[in-house]
């Protein structure tokens, strides 16, 4: 039998089902810093990508007995997360847009103010990739930032592997123009 990490989860999982205590906190020790970086990827905000993360945990704890392929751990509770930070970032919309019906303010965007790079082309590139949308974004960080194949951001965002390739193809060619249109492509 292979020792991949994959089996190791699924077996922790499998452990955890039968009432073994020991194993949860691996898992925690194993995935708490991924899902941390998944959702500040997603919400720019390092203090709101930990409570997702714990909010993550506790639905995945809570729902752990009832995973039906403890070999589908990984994509499983990284959707979780993901779904997490994508309804915080709705949320935040949501208040952005009634504050402004309010306040006749315009809204304020998310930045990548955290990365400490002077590279003008790096900072060109991310703000382009801000202008994306939170789909687009998210396939473009699992495929290039996280190494992930598209059967597994298929399984992660819980779409066909058409619609990955699909938002891949579409994110390339809008960040293209994007680029194009900026300063850096003139």
């Amino acid at each position: 039998m292979k020792k991949t990490k994959q089996m190791r989860d699924a077996d922790l999982v499998k452990n955890h089902q039968s009432g073994d205590k020991t194993s949860l906190p691996i898992l925690v020790e194993r995935w708490h810093l991924q899902f941390c970086k998944l959702a500040f990827w997603i919400v720019k905000d390092a203090d709101v990508a930990k409570d997702i993360a714990q909010e993550s945990w506790s639905v995945i704890i809570k729902k752990m007995a009832d995973l039906k392929e403890p070999k589908k751990f990984k994509s499983w509770a990284i959707s979780i997360v993901n779904r997490k930070a994508i309804d915080w970032i709705r949320a935040k919309n949501r208040e952005k847009n009634t504050l402004k019906k309010f306040y006749n303010e315009s809204e304020t965007e998310y930045s990548f103010s955290n990365v400490d790079d002077n590279s003008a082309v790096r900072k060109t590139l991310l703000k382009s990739i801000e202008k994306l949308s939170i789909e687009q974004q998210m396939v473009l960080t699992l495929f290039y930032t996280q190494s992930y194949s598209l059967r597994e951001i298929s399984e992660i965002l819980e779409v066909s592997i058409g619609t990955v390739k699909s938002r891949l193809f579409h994110a390339r060619e809008k960040l293209k123009t994007i680029l194009k249109h900026s300063n850096y492509g003139k």
